[in-house]
C-alpha cells in the first residue's frame, strides 16, 4: 500500500467534463485515510482556482492546493534556474499567472527565456515573435510535449506540436518540464512531502504519466480509461506495475 499518491486528472478522473467511474470514490478514500495526494495535469491553460471550479461542475471537490500543473512545475524551475526573471510568454492565464507569481516579467524586450504553453489561440505574430527572441540567445522552455490533446471534435494540437514548428525554424530543442520530465513530479512530491519509495501515480498515458513514475521510482498504475489502449502497453520498453480498467479498480490498492 502506497503512503502518497499523485493523481493525472485527464483520462483518469474526468473525461470531457465528466467524472469517470470510480474518480469520487478512489478521491474519498485518500481523504478517509488521510494520505496525500496531488492531482496532476499537463494542461497549461488553466489556473488552480479554475481546474478546481472545473473539477467540482464534474461532482469531484478538489482544492486548488491540491493541483499541480505543467505551468507551476514550469515557472518554479525557471525561478530557480535565474535572478533575470523576464520571459516571453506564450501561453494562457495558467502559465503567465505561474510565472508572475514566481516574481518574472513578461516581456518581448530582451527576455532570457521564451515560455511555450498550450493555448487555444496560437497566432503566427507570437510564434514569428517567438522564434526571433530564440535565434537571438533567449532560451526555449515549454511546459510539456503533448503533441495533441482532446475536444469533443477529436484531437487538437498541442504545446509539443508548436514546438516541434519552432524547433525546426530555430534548431534550437526545447526544454520540456512537464510529463514525462522527473522534474514535475519530484516538484510535487516536496509539495505534499512525500518520498518517492512510499509513492504512487495514476496515468492513463504511458508516454507521460507512467514513464515519469519509472524515472521517478515510483509504483505506477496504468488505467485505460483515457489514451492508452491495452495492446499499446507492448509498444514501450517499459511497463507499468498494475494496468486497471478504471481508477474505480485502483481503490484496493489504497
Amino acid at each position: 500500500m502506497s503512503k502518497a499518491w499523485l493523481i493525472d486528472m485527464d483520462g483518469v478522473l474526468v473525461h470531457e467534463g465528466i467524472a469517470l467511474d470510480g474518480a469520487k470514490e478512489f478521491l474519498g478514500k485518500l481523504e478517509e485515510k488521510g494520505l496525500p495526494h496531488l492531482i496532476l495535469t499537463n494542461n497549461s491553460i488553466f489556473t488552480t482556482r479554475d481546474l478546481s471550479a472545473r473539477l467540482a461542475t464534474s461532482g469531484l471537490e478538489v482544492p486548488p492546493e491540491r493541483i499541480w500543473t505543467s505551468a507551476l512545475a514550469t515557472a518554479r524551475f525557471l525561478a530557480n534556474q535565474t535572478d533575470n526573471k523576464r520571459a516571453y510568454v506564450v501561453g494562457e492565464a495558467g502559465l503567465t499567472t505561474a510565472l508572475y507569481e514566481e516574481g518574472f516579467i513578461m516581456t518581448a524586450d530582451s527576455p532570457e527565456f521564451v515560455v511555450l504553453g498550450e493555448t487555444r489561440t496560437y497566432s503566427f505574430e507570437s510564434i514569428t515573435k517567438a522564434i526571433r527572441l530564440i535565434q537571438s540567445g533567449a532560451r526555449f522552455i515549454a511546459t510539456n510535449p503533448d503533441a495533441t490533446g482532446p475536444s469533443a471534435e477529436g484531437d487538437i494540437p498541442a504545446t509539443g506540436a508548436v514546438a516541434a514548428m519552432i524547433e525546426t525554424a530555430t534548431g534550437k530543442r526545447p526544454f520540456f518540464v512537464g510529463k514525462p520530465n522527473p522534474i514535475m513530479l519530484r516538484n510535487g512530491l516536496n509539495k505534499i512531502n512525500a518520498h518517492s519509495e512510499h509513492t504512487a501515480i495514476v496515468g492513463d498515458r504511458m508516454d507521460t504519466d507512467i514513464q515519469a513514475g519509472v524515472e521517478t521510482g515510483l509504483t505506477t498504475h496504468l488505467v485505460l480509461t483515457g489514451s492508452t489502449k491495452k495492446e499499446d502497453i507492448s509498444l514501450y520498453p517499459y511497463r507499468p506495475d498494475f494496468v486497471h480498467n478504471s481508477i474505480a479498480n485502483v481503490i484496493e490498492h489504497v
